[in-house]
């Protein structure tokens, strides 16, 4: 059967290279993915998926039956990428997905639209190889996961799945991992500190306070927090970073009464959202201890988020850190349905987040990441994804849910 699996994978090869140009020829930025959310819809119903819908934050879901023996498995990707940004400085155009050196070109070619190219077309290699699972083939692409509230994911694991009900046992993620198997990453907390202080003509400062100065002793202590934090064995090391820094009013002449830092800070496990910004917090009452005039706080940045089907939610920036060992029953299957196929992973962790924070992190369903796109090309303008990777990578998804969930 692995055999078969090889050789239909490699019959698809020109079908997967066309539609991973069609996805990435469709720009899909967050907020924005009807249109892909549409080719993708269209194109599993061209290849003989047993149901496919879209709920209504605008997520897409395919499923091909299995027996109902065994848990189902769910493949996941996210619909949106982030802006191509100045497009002088891409070799090639971000939604040209040009073809050359063995590689697709493009903006999400390896964030995520490789790896979703490659789910959608094992699940048919499966249909059309006549491979019936024990559990359901499950395809999800999910919306706006490239802000980090996981607003997506929450819906669909809180909302539509419930609603149909439809569970899984496993999740695979198509975030980049080169063809090895990632098994987790560090969370993220993103804080925002306002310090507060009085307007005033620029030409008298005295007769104000300037809320950038107030600023300053914070980033100062901030610096050697970022000194001070653990580590994990796996994940690595928490950090925490000065992303943006703002004033009000913002205007010339004026001495500024508002400061605003966004800091993101990374968790490993143990750390908790509310523990870190206790941290900053403690940074801000020593400060005060010293400096009778100083007005600050610190708390974790909320947005509003609204999808392209019009669904709105204020979400928090914060995502669970996450990881499962190597010696876990699906990660040990995993690795022996891709050594069936002739591939021998390795295994890794991602340096950003992914919607397996909701998924593995709250919901405690193990996820393994697997996927053709390599994380080094992840926004940036080099964007592209291995054209063998991704004919691999249909072989490599299609083996582990035959053995997972066949």
């Amino acid at each position: 059967m692995y055999d078969t699996i090889k050789a239909a994978a490699e019959e698809m090869r020109g079908d997967v290279i066309s539609f991973t140009q069609k996805l990435v020829q469709t720009p899909s930025t967050s907020g924005e993915e009807g249109q892909l959310a549409q080719l993708t819809v269209d194109k599993m119903v061209e290849l003989g998926y047993d149901k496919v819908f879209v709920d209504d934050m605008g997520n897409v879901v395919g499923i091909i039956k299995g027996s109902g023996e065994r848990p189902n498995i769910m493949y996941n990707s996210h619909m949106d990428h982030v802006d191509p940004g100045n497009e002088a400085n891409w070799e090639y155009p971000p939604y040209g997905a040009v073809i050359a050196d063995g590689f697709i070109h493009g903006r999400a070619a390896s964030d995520v639209k490789g790896g979703m190219a490659t789910q959608i077309y094992a699940g048919a290699l499966l249909k059309k190889a006549g491979i019936r699972l024990k559990g359901d083939f499950i395809y999800t692409g999910v919306v706006q996961e490239e802000p980090a509230e996981m607003f997506g994911m929450k819906y669909l694991c809180e909302k539509t799945l419930p609603s149909k009900n439809i569970a899984f046992g496993l999740m695979v993620s198509s975030e980049a991992t080169s063809l090895n198997l990632y098994l987790g990453h560090r969370g993220r907390v993103e804080m925002e500190v306002v310090t507060k202080g009085r307007t005033s003509h620029g030409s008298a400062p005295w007769l104000g306070v300037n809320a950038v100065y107030q600023m300053m002793p914070v980033i100062e202590e901030v610096q050697k927090l970022a000194e001070a934090l653990p580590a994990h064995d796996f994940l690595g090391k928490a950090t925490i970073a000065l992303t943006i820094i703002s004033c009000s009013p913002g205007r010339l002449s004026i001495i500024p009464d508002v400061c605003t830092v966004s800091l993101d800070r990374r968790l490993i496990p143990g750390e908790t959202a509310e523990q870190v910004v206790a941290q900053v917090q403690q940074i801000i009452d020593r400060i005060k201890e010293k400096q009778l005039d100083f007005i600050a706080e610190v708390g974790v940045r909320k947005v509003l988020e609204t999808s392209y089907k019009g669904y709105v939610e204020e979400c928090q920036k914060y995502m669970n850190p996450w990881s499962i060992p190597q010696d876990h029953p699906c990660v040990v299957e995993a690795v022996q349905a891709l050594q069936n196929i002739g591939q021998n992973p390795g295994y890794g962790k991602w340096d950003f987040g992914t919607d397996a924070s909701y998924v593995t992190g709250v919901l405690n369903i193990p996820t393994i990441g697997y996927s053709p796109m390599e994380e080094k090309y992840a926004h940036t303008p080099y964007d592209r994804v291995n054209i063998e990777y991704l004919v691999k990578s249909v072989a490599g998804n299609a083996a582990i849910a035959y053995h997972i969930a066949g």
